[in-house]
């Protein structure tokens, strides 16, 4: 599990987090929304250590953050699984050695056993005979699939996600919400996933935060979202004429 308790993050006199509290179950998958400029990149760059927040503490499995060591800092690191927006995959490296990356980064294992988790978590992302290809050969779902892999390969105990389906058609992404989502199930893992999709909401959100303004505003699941009268949560949800009708359908039972 990993516990936020009244986060801020300030630069300078801008205040972009402003007391945030709540917590991210294992096995769950966990969705950040808001606006653009409501502080989701922000909150998910502190959770992930790439900067320091100004007040409050973030504890994984109960060990603070801001307490370890920075050797428990690169274990912790060891343990996290990362699928960025773009893929972020190494254009000069092929697929296989893409997913192999992080095993040389932070194993000892032989360039055989490197080899064989990298097959096994490729296979299961529904990959195969991919693994000379270059990134530039391989379609944006393949190269999602791809990043999942990495992400995966060192079976991390937590799995972040930055707009996973960003740039994806709509088929292709409800796959890739279900893959990540499967995965979570599998593996156990503490899945954290900042979106803006709502498709990706009522496909796979366990658990939602929704912030505005830097502020928490809303906390829920896909179940209660359309029940909230909550204001803010409900002008960012219901932009869409679509979700609007789906809602009303939802209400009548």
């Amino acid at each position: 599990m990993i516990e936020v308790e009244n986060l801020h993050k300030s630069f300078g006199d801008a205040k972009v987090l402003k007391g945030i509290s709540t917590s991210f179950e294992q096995g769950k998958t966990n969705l950040i929304i808001g606006q653009s400029g409501s502080g989701k990149t922000v909150f998910l760059k502190c959770l992930l250590g790439l900067i320091e927040y100004t007040h409050g503490s973030i504890s994984y499995d109960q060990e603070k953050f801001d307490g370890l060591t920075d050797a428990k800092k690169r274990i912790l690191r060891s343990k996290i699984g990362m699928v960025f927006q773009g893929s972020a995959l190494f254009d000069s490296m092929t697929i296989l050695e893409n997913v192999m990356f992080p095993l040389s980064m932070f194993t000892n294992q032989s360039e055989s056993e490197m080899q064989d988790r990298a097959d096994i978590v490729l296979k299961r992302v529904n990959l195969l005979d991919v693994h000379s290809k270059m990134p530039s050969e391989a379609s944006g779902g393949m190269q999602k699939r791809v990043a999942i892999a990495r992400a995966i390969v060192n079976n991390p105990k937590y799995l972040f996600c930055d707009e996973p389906n960003s740039g994806l058609d709509p088929k292709t992404a409800i796959v890739i919400d279900n893959l990540i989502h499967e995965i979570t199930k599998e593996y156990g893992i503490v899945t954290v996933i900042n979106s803006h999709d709502m498709n990706s909401v009522m496909e796979i959100g366990e658990k939602i935060i929704f912030l505005k303004d830097g502020e928490k505003a809303w906390e829920g699941s896909k179940e209660t979202i359309f029940r909230t009268d909550n204001e803010a949560v409900s002008s960012f949800v219901y932009s869409s004429n679509l979700f609007k009708k789906v809602r009303e359908m939802y209400l009548k039972g």
